[in-house]
């Protein structure tokens, strides 16, 4: 639970730094194929995780302080819409138990806490464990879907974080998100 904890506090700094970064640079891919107003599809993890990039973001793991192979940042300009991907050490609490933590651990934070999906699903036959909320935090409100899955015998962690404006249209932009991922077990 540690180190589930950790990773979400890492999510949390790293959602941080890329708000506060008012730059608009152009970064490229780590597919290497620059940003430009189309999707782009992503493959990280020697082609096991692949998904579609919506408009607007890129690739922001450069900016954090410490480069990291298990850790991919991909975020708007303004740091509001964010994909963070990590690559952790397994714990032995099941997928469920990881969520249901993870749940305990948002309501401590957020008296507010709205969760919208707690459930399994499964990605090319790889089980994953989906929690979907809308969190507040001073004031502003974030849709945020945390999906927890096991990948190379890793804690494999994707976190979408939109802004909740209009929830309708930050659930579905999570979901297109989602159904674009394709796993290699």
């Amino acid at each position: 639970m540690r180190k589930v904890a950790k990773l979400m506090g890492i999510s949390l700094l790293v959602l941080g730094l890329a708000a506060c970064d008012g730059a608009k640079d152009n970064k490229e891919l780590v597919n290497g194929s620059a940003s430009t107003a189309t999707n782009q599809t992503v493959s990280l993890l020697n082609g096991k995780l692949t998904f579609t990039l919506p408009n607007g973001m890129a690739d922001q793991s450069s900016k954090l302080s410490q480069q990291s192979n298990n850790r991919h940042v991909f975020a708007d300009s303004t740091g509001q819409r964010a994909l963070i991907i990590i690559l952790g050490e397994k714990p032995a609490d099941s997928l469920e138990t990881l969520a249901q933590n993870m749940e305990q651990q948002q309501r401590s934070r957020d008296a507010n806490l709205q969760v919208i999906t707690n459930k399994a699903i499964d990605i090319n036959g790889v089980s994953l464990h989906q929690l979907d909320s809308i969190i507040t935090s001073s004031g502003q409100k974030a849709y945020s879907s945390i999906l927890l899955g096991e990948l190379d015998n890793q804690l494999l962690t994707i976190q979408v974080t939109l802004p909740a404006d209009n929830q309708q249209q930050a659930q579905s932009e999570a979901a297109g998100i989602i159904s674009s991922l394709k796993l290699q077990p």
